[in-house]
């Protein structure tokens, strides 16, 4: 990545940063081992099946080898019910060692909490050159609490071969243009896009792109800081949203489909070409290729940055992504900081990439990104302005939670604009 790019690519992490205020750092902890040195790291992950799950497997074979007094107990938990499960275990003081993190407010709060490690020390030189670009997904004031293993821009998915039985010549490169596609998908007999409304993120997900492209880079970073959404970009992009749910661009039952579970998600409808197109971050390749009849890579996959929304004061070509990585637990062994200094390495992270089909953290490994669906979004996500990362991690969780399910409202048709702005002020004076 250049360094243009560099400067650029996590906006608002620092903002969501500064807004946990001056939060104390712990260092590497002592707890997990035993009086005869051998040291067992409980482990959770989020891929449930095929090779992802099957990548972390051998990985944690391998980190046993190298390391014969440590033991790494993996426990495998959906996508959907991670979130909860961690809070939950956080909260009552017997984390994971070593857990799932997404950076931004969520870690923040985290890190406020005191349940999280402060590994900054711990980081190889290594680690610290291959992760420079996205290091600082996980660094709150000038702190760092995890490392990361994917960058994950965002944008639409779709099935070639659909737009063009449809007459499709060209991919949409306004939301005016993404309208007219939509009708000749439905004129064509397959439903234009598929949403896993019912897990309220991958709806809301819309509204944060019509956010990023109806509010300035500025007003994004700030509200991380300030906790206000009083800026009328916010209520704008409600009300483009409200406009776009008006033409019925989605799914039968988008209200009722879940995201990645099954060939009844909405990866699932796309995987088996019963939906054109979806919205999503850089590892749904993977997700699809799970739930084609042979769970092989589609074929015709291919990929558009989200479209352009004239009259807003995003930058062109601006995107929504995130990064996935690991922190530590508070008193998580020390023997925890090793292990992500192991999946950070480039044999590691390449393995990784191919075996969740996606774009590595490691500047070292993403050059073995062969997948020409992946390397046009990493072109695109090295040639953007700035990359904003998801709102719900962004500003945190209580926050985040109320905008997914004043989004959903607003889809079901029981929530206005409005509504989506007043459940998140309202949120943020809680928080």
């Amino acid at each position: 990545m250049n360094t243009r790019s560099k400067m650029r690519v996590f906006a608002g992490l620092a903002a969501a940063g500064l807004a946990a205020g001056a939060l104390a750092g712990c260092a590497a902890g002592d707890g997990g081992g035993s009086a005869d040195g051998k040291v067992t790291l409980t482990f959770w992950q989020n891929s449930t099946t095929g090779d992802g799950q099957q990548y972390w497997k051998d990985t944690i074979a391998a980190f046993e080898k190298e390391n014969p007094d440590v033991t790494i107990k993996m426990q495998s938990i959906q996508n959907e019910e991670m979130d909860g499960k961690l809070q939950t275990s956080l909260n009552s003081g017997e984390g994971p060692d070593i857990f799932m993190a997404r950076g931004g407010g969520k870690l923040a709060d985290v890190v406020k909490a005191g349940q999280v490690m402060d590994i900054t020390k711990g980081l190889t030189d290594a680690t610290k050159t291959a992760m420079a670009n996205s290091l600082s997904a996980f660094e709150i004031d000038g702190k760092n609490y995890g490392v990361p293993t994917a960058v994950l821009p965002e944008g639409m998915f779709y099935a070639s071969d659909l737009f063009d039985a449809a007459g499709v010549t060209e991919t949409p490169a306004t939301i005016d243009d993404l309208e007219a596609v939509n009708d000749q998908l439905k004129d064509s007999g397959v439903a234009p896009i598929a949403v896993g409304a019912k897990d309220a993120w991958p709806a809301a997900h819309w509204y944060y792109n019509f956010a990023l492209r109806a509010c300035s880079q500025d007003v994004l970073n700030e509200a991380a800081d300030t906790r206000t959404f009083d800026n009328e970009c916010w209520l704008t992009a409600g009300e483009n949203l409200e406009e776009f749910l008006k033409t019925e661009p989605f799914n039968e039952g988008f209200l009722t489909t879940p995201a990645q579970q099954g060939a009844g998600s909405s990866a699932g409808l796309l995987a088996n070409h019963q939906a054109a197109q979806e919205l999503m971050g850089a590892w749904d390749p993977g997700v699809i290729a799970s739930l084609t009849p042979d769970e092989k890579p589609l074929a015709d996959l291919s990929w558009y940055p989200f479209p352009e929304v004239p009259g807003g004061e995003g930058a062109p070509g601006a995107m929504m992504g995130g990064v996935d990585g690991f922190s530590c637990w508070i008193n998580a062994p020390k023997e925890c900081v090793d292990f992500l200094n192991f999946i950070a390495e480039q044999d590691n992270q390449e393995a990784y990439a191919k075996a969740f089909q996606t774009v590595p953290a490691s500047v070292d490994a993403q050059a073995a990104v062969t997948d020409p669906v992946l390397k046009e979004i990493l072109a695109a996500y090295l040639d953007a302005p700035y990359v904003m990362v998801w709102l719900d991690t962004v500003y945190g969780q209580n926050i985040g939670n109320a905008l997914n399910v004043a989004v959903v409202d607003m889809f079901a048709g029981q929530g206005s604009p409005q509504d989506i702005v007043d459940a998140v002020n309202n949120a943020a004076a809680k928080s």
